[in-house]
Formats: structure tokens, sequence, C-alpha cells
């Protein structure tokens, strides 16, 4: 702490030893290499020898990023849920902990509408159960949904070491699984925020860990793995879900004839049907129909999530509020309203090549050209095949995140481990690839050491330069001050949200599964005349108002003749009033609301 605060001023001459802010950088970065290169010698035997051995590295990778990221709990502690998405995977964790998939609509539901949330004919999240089976895990064992997100990562770090090891050496793999801690491990919005990714990006493990596996000696138990793994990637992302299935297709299908690899084929697809049941069970219970999923019916009932590029905008089919009809019209404007052109297709596919850089770390991509003189092998064209399938496919969508391709996070670190050893075994190429492992490995360090012992001043002038990190730090919106300040009132409590005219995308309406027995309830404001009838439905409930566009957010209590009454929301007349019926596969992608995945 105190060397930080004595190189607090960056300009040369305000310091002892002259520097500026780029002499700290460069200082930084070789000292870390280094020290790393001083540790090489005491600690590369004791990394052959637990490369070696799978089930100690699969650990060793499980245990890091927890251990990591729980080092960085009094910088960083338990991220707060921050936005739509959030507050709708924890709605279905939370639904899912009371050992059901759907909770009954309630009879003031007008005052509960929020994004990607339902309220008729159930009150539940519009998102698949993937993830709210890991946090409802997570909050049964540890009693925080967070747990759930940080095993979910945990797994996904040793799977990835499983899964290179069935296409690379030993110690390349545990190479490219100590990449996976440094990417996707503490500092990544995988691990800091309840959207999702991990769980996703462990069931591409599981399935291209096992098709290699299965080609070279087909038994029951990968074949089993690999039913597991299209199983979690269907209860995770539907609609990719299809995808991985061709990619299995694409890898299995030339050899089918053999009749071991048939029969392992056939395992598989039998593993799948406890998740095909399930989700099934869950567009019963929330939807009512057998075949319409969650967000299906959100598309049908208020125009989000938007379709493909390739079909026209969605028209809602019931009121809106002012914050719904203003997600609404964002996703619409980024949907557009002119036909999908093979130009507009290709621009966007040109456009997304940026966010592929949330998978590599930057001194990966001087080695990533050798990759492609691993073509020559079948085995490497597939892996570029299912990438493309997976690119094009996802390139359908108007929104892009990386979670959406998570399941193919192992090809992409595989593209990238065997780059590197394509240049190992080049003249002079090994200490190249060292270096360029190194230099990984302090750019991580680097960017962790400032979170775990930078002070409060050095994390805020260093963070705009901090690229693709997403973890939460201070209070930005409030949201902790007040959910303190509730904590420490006696008593059941009433909030009434009332937004200011120039509210954006920031949900604060969210509430349990069972919302009548929580703590604390946040309802619409709707006005005085329609607070009074929930004031009389909550008798025992102190009840507050809430401005989150009050800088910081303010809470008072609750006065019913000074209030001010909101806008009349929006209603949008229904086009027909039948539910959505036979629809196409396409309409099987749940997206977040639009925000820019690059910020913190």
């Amino acid at each position: 702490m105190y060397l930080f605060h004595w190189l607090r001023s960056f300009l040369p001459l305000h310091n002892p030893i002259g520097f500026g802010v780029g002499d700290f950088l460069e200082l930084a970065f070789a000292a870390l290499l280094v020290g790393l290169t001083l540790a090489r010698s005491r600690m590369e035997p004791a990394a052959r020898r637990l490369a070696e051995s799978a089930g100690w590295s699969m650990l060793a990778l499980a245990l890091l990023p927890i251990a990591l990221r729980l080092a960085l709990l009094p910088h960083h502690p338990v991220p707060m849920p921050s936005g739509s998405d959030d507050f709708s995977q924890l709605l279905a964790a939370d639904t899912l902990g009371h050992l059901r998939m759907a909770n009954p609509p309630h009879s003031m539901s007008r005052f509960f509408e929020a994004i990607f949330v339902l309220q008729d004919p159930s009150y539940s999240s519009i998102f698949p159960v993937g993830q709210g089976l890991a946090m409802a895990l997570g909050r049964a064992i540890f009693r925080t949904p967070w747990a759930g997100v940080v095993v979910s990562v945990s797994i996904l770090c040793a799977l990835c070491y499983w899964m290179l090891r069935a296409w690379t050496t030993p110690g390349w793999a545990l190479t490219g699984g100590l990449l996976a801690v440094c990417e996707f491990g503490p500092l990544s919005s995988w691990m800091n925020t309840y959207w999702g990714g991990a769980v996703s990006a462990a069931a591409g493990c599981l399935v291209f860990g096992s098709l290699p596996r299965l080609r070279n000696a087909p038994r029951t138990r990968d074949a089993a793995l690999l039913g597991v793994g299209l199983s979690v990637q269907l209860l995770a992302r539907p609609y990719e879900s299809v995808l991985l299935f061709l990619c299995v297709v694409l890898f299995l299908a030339p050899a089918l004839t053999q009749r071991k690899l048939a029969r392992a084929a056939a395992i598989a697809m039998v593993v799948t049907i406890p998740a095909i049941s399930l989700t099934l069970l869950q567009n019963k219970q929330v939807t009512g129909r057998w075949t319409t999923l969650p967000y299906m019916l959100s598309r049908y009932q208020y125009g989000v999530p938007t379709t493909f590029t390739v079909q026209p905008n969605p028209a809602p089919h019931r009121a809106l509020t002012a914050e719904q009809q203003l997600d609404y019209e964002a996703q619409s404007s980024v949907h557009g309203s002119n036909p999908e052109t093979l130009g507009t297709y290709l621009e966007r596919f040109v456009f997304r090549a940026r966010f592929y850089r949330f998978f590599f770390l930057a001194p990966l991509y001087a080695a990533l050209p050798l990759f492609l003189f691993s073509l020559g092998e079948r085995r490497f064209l597939l892996v570029v095949i299912s990438l493309l399938i997976f690119s094009l496919g996802a390139n359908f969508y108007p929104y892009f995140y990386p979670h959406y391709i998570a399941a193919v996070t192992c090809l992409l670190l595989l593209v990238g481990v065997t780059a590197l050893e394509r240049l190992s075994r080049l003249p002079m190429g090994p200490p190249i690839a060292r270096l360029i492992v190194f230099l990984c490995a302090a750019h991580f360090l680097f960017w962790f050491g400032l979170h775990a012992f930078g002070d409060e001043q050095i994390r805020t002038a260093t963070s705009p330069q901090e690229t693709w990190d997403v973890i939460n730090s201070g209070d930005p919106e409030g949201r902790i001050a007040i959910d303190e300040r509730l904590a420490q009132a006696p008593g059941k409590h009433l909030v009434f949200v009332h937004y200011w005219p120039q509210h954006g995308f920031h949900e604060w309406i969210h509430n349990e599964a069972d919302i009548d027995r929580a703590r604390v309830v946040w309802a619409g404001d709707l006005g005085p005349a329609e607070d009074e009838r929930l004031r009389r439905y909550y008798p025992d409930r102190t009840a507050w108002v809430i401005e989150p566009d009050a800088h910081p957010a303010r809470l008072t209590p609750y006065e019913p003749a000074s209030e001010p009454a909101l806008p009349p929301s929006p209603r949008i007349e229904p086009a027909s009033p039948k539910p959505p019926g036979a629809t196409s596969p396409l309409q099987f992608e749940p997206v977040p609301e639009a925000r820019d995945p690059s910020q913190r």
C-alpha cells in the first residue's frame, strides 16, 4: 500500500526516481518477467509432474480461480446484481430453489413488471434453467447464489485442461488450463456477473473433449460425458445447442458406420433425455405450452428479446411500462427495420471480430497465425469449421456477447495452445513461445496485483486501460447503500421505485420468487391512487420511495400526499388475442439488454 501511495503521482518531476506512467508500466512488466524467469527454474519440474497427473492438475486448476477471487474480496466483495439480466437469472435460481419451475401469477402483478420477467400465465424468468440451476445449488450449499457462479468458472478451468488432454500433450494442456484461469477467472465478467457463460463453456469442454476420445477408442464413459455436455448446453443456451449438435454430427458422422461408435452415439442421445424433458416441463409450467419457450412468450407479450435479423421486428401484445417501452425500442433499433442482405450480414460478421479479444490475451495474437500450419490435419480443420458454425450462427442475431458462443471457448483456447506448440517447434521457437506465455502471465498478474493491493485511486486511474476485465468496484449506482439501509431498518418493507423521465437501462424492480414472503418488496410507482391499493395489500410493511436517477440514489419514507404521479404507461393494443403457436427454431435465443460488453 505504501508503495502505491509513494508512486501515486505519475508526473516525472513529482516522484523521487523521475518516472512517468509509461516508465512505471514498463518497469512493472519487466519485474514480472524477471520474477517469472527466476521462478521457472524451480517451478518447471513440479509443473511437468503436475501436468502428467490429470486428477491433480484438474484439482489445482479448479481451486486456483476460487482462491484468487477470494483474495480480492477485501476490495471487490460479492458482486451486487445490477440490471435486468442479473435479476432475471436470480429469479430463476430462487424459483428453482423453491423446487418449482414457475411461480403463480401475483394479483398485483402490474406493480412488479420488469424486463425479462413474465407475469402471466406465471411469474417467472424468461431464461433457460442452466445458469439458474448453478446458482440455486450455490445458494443451497454456500448460502449465496454467487457461489454457483464461482464454482462454474472453477469447473470450466479444470475441464479446459481435461479437454486439451485429448488434443495435445499434458504440458500444453496445463498451459491452456492456466491461460483459462487468467482469461475467464477472477477478473472476468463470467465470474463477476450473474449473466452466465461458464456453464455453457463447461458444456463445450465436455463435448469437444469427448469427441476425439470417442473417435480413438469408444467408451461408455466418454459417450455419457458427451451426452452430459449436450444436455447442459440445452439447459443453458437452447439455440446454440442446435449449433453444438451440428458440430457433433460433423465430427462423428463419417465414422458412425463403426458399431462401437454408433453405440456410443446412442448412449449420448439417451443421456440427453432428462434435459429435453426438463426443458419441456419448464415450457409447460411457465408458458402453459410444452413447445413454447419462455422467451418466445416474452417476445410475443413484450416484444423482447428481439428476433433474428432474417425475421421482422416483433410486436408487443400487452401494455408496456415506460421502461419496457424504452427497452423494446432500443432492441428494435438494433435489429433495424430493413431486410437482411448478404452485405449487412458480412458487415456485422466482420465488426464482431473485435469481441473475440475476450477469448485471447493480447500476447497470444502474435502466435495465432501459426495455427494455420495445423490445418493439414483433418481434426484441426474440423475445429475451424466448428468455430465457423458458431460464429455464422450467432451472426443471425442483432446482439452479440461472448457468452453466446461460450460453448466453443475450449476450441478457441485450443487454437491458441496449438499455435504456441507450433511456434515452439521452429528454430529459436521455444524461447519465443515461452516469452509469449510469460507475457500472458505478466499481463494477468499486473492487473490482478492492482486489484488486490492498489487503493481506490490507483484502480480508478488505471481502469480505463484495463480491457475486457469486468469486476465490481465501489457502489456507482448506490445499490449497496440502499440495501444496507433497508437491512438495518426493522420489519418488512415496500419500496416504490420512482424513475425520473430521463431514466435509462438500469432496472431496480426485482423481487424474489415468493413476493409476499420477501422482507423487501420492490414495486413500480404507479401514482398515489394505485400505490395506496398496494399499501393496503401490504399493511404490515414500511413504505419507501426510491429515486434511482438521483445522485446518489435517494431513499425516502413514502408520503402519499406528496408523491407525484407518473405519466400513464404507453399501451399497445394486441394484434391478435392468440398466444404464439409453432415457431421456428431460430427463435430460441435470449438476449440481454443493450450494453457494451467491454464496459466495466
